[in-house]
């Protein structure tokens, strides 16, 4: 017995563009489904930065204060540590934003409060333990998607699918869109290690020294720690021992000492494959593709999120009007991409050029590292620092809210 549904916009993937994209064209009066395949949204080693753009949607949603009521550290100024000096390199406070901060929030909250907002309106619906398995087609138009769930097989029919689904997007793979490959030669061991007392906004995020690349995200009482290592190095990483392990991680964040050796076994290091690639075709008749699944981005920077965010906001501008309205939104689909095509390009750039002229070089010498020229130049400028932070902050063409509210969004308590 195959249950059926039938709605305006079906989106696959609870991720940061698919929840928000939900939001957004139910909040427009389109009835919209968000389909997650896991029951809850509590993934672990997803991104937790959210910028001061994402931080003015919420406030442009009338909903700021309620999302930073949720647990989050808030980060004004961007630090790295290379060897034993100490550098600043953006500072956030003359950010052109409400919020001049990046709020260090885990991505279970972050999702869970837009779902919360969500979930009153009558257009929405969140299903979650909803795993897509195939597209249905009407000639060479996507028309809905079939999904497994606790109940049986679901099948969704629907005026508009939106692929948020991730960078292993399954909604990709059966569209057949393709994917160019930009390269990353790196790749990410998360771990977590215990916060200690005392801990300030000085001690760096980033951390460099000897080889040794360690990113450490405050989450209140512990830090979520990310080792970057060549790609495909992680077996070899891992054998040579939990010894060496802590010794390289300390290397390069020497405030790590002792906190480390909460790491007792290496199998609770995980791989985070990086991977930085882009469709060259968004969207075909009845489909339209956001965030990851679109175009995965380097973990440098930590924008991932908030350019997924702005993907959705993007979309629900264009389109959620429309489809609410009952109009054929195909011919606006190559829209999206023509919009953010120049922001993504654009990151893209920076991030691969830091990957491959500062990290990848870095993890090959067992020198003491030295901050490179324009980190100096940074610390020592204001001005670069504001620069660099509206850069990293707010982005490039950050996107605002213009989608339609038939129903008005109320803050949960």
């Amino acid at each position: 017995m195959v249950n059926q549904l039938d709605v305006d916009c079906c989106v696959v993937g609870g991720g940061p563009a698919g929840v928000m994209a939900g939001l957004l064209f139910a909040r427009a009066g389109a009835r919209t489904v968000v389909l997650e395949k896991h029951g809850d949204f509590l993934r672990d080693f997803r991104g937790d930065t959210v910028h001061p753009s994402t931080l003015e949607l919420m406030h442009e949603l009338g909903v700021l204060e309620a999302f930073l009521a949720r647990p989050h550290q808030q980060l004004s100024r961007l630090s790295a540590r290379f060897g034993d000096e100490l550098v600043h390199l953006a500072d956030f406070s003359h950010c052109n934003t409400t919020c001049k901060f990046i709020a260090l929030m885990p991505q279970w909250h972050f999702l869970d409060f837009l779902n919360s907002v969500a979930s009153p309106l009558p257009t929405y619906q969140l299903r979650q333990s909803a795993e897509v398995t195939d597209l249905i087609f009407d000639g060479e138009r996507v028309a809905g998607v079939h999904a497994e769930t606790p109940e049986g097989p679901l099948e969704v029919r629907a005026k508009l699918v939106i692929g948020a689904d991730g960078r292993g997007s399954l909604v990709r793979d059966r569209a057949g869109f393709e994917v160019e490959d930009i390269g990353a030669p790196i790749d990410v061991l998360w771990f977590k290690v215990p916060r200690p007392e005392g801990f300030h906004e000085e001690e760096p995020l980033f951390n460099m020294n000897k080889g040794s690349v360690v990113i450490t995200i405050d989450r209140g009482d512990y830090f979520q720690c990310a080792f970057v290592i060549p790609k495909g190095a992680a077996e070899n990483v891992k054998g040579k021992g939990l010894e060496h392990f802590h010794s390289v991680v300390v290397t390069a964040a020497p405030h790590l000492a002792g906190l480390v050796d909460a790491v007792t076994d290496l199998d609770a290091v995980k791989l985070l494959t990086v991977t930085v690639d882009r469709l060259k075709i968004w969207s075909r008749p009845g489909l339209l593709m956001i965030g990851d699944s679109a175009h995965a981005m380097s973990p440098i920077g930590g924008v991932g999120i908030n350019l997924a965010v702005q993907d959705a906001v993007a979309a629900a501008n264009l389109l959620a009007g429309p489809l609410a309205e009952g109009q054929d939104v195909d011919p606006l689909l190559p829209g999206l991409r023509e919009r953010r095509l120049w922001p993504i390009k654009a990151t893209q750039f920076v991030q691969v050029q830091a990957q491959n002229r500062l990290i990848a070089p870095a993890l090959e010498t067992s020198k003491p590292s030295k901050p490179p020229l324009p980190a100096r130049l940074a610390s020592r400028m204001p001005f670069l620092q504001h620069r660099l932070a509206s850069v990293i902050g707010v982005g490039v063409r950050p996107e605002h809210i213009q989608s339609p509210e038939k129903y008005p969004l109320r803050p949960p308590r």
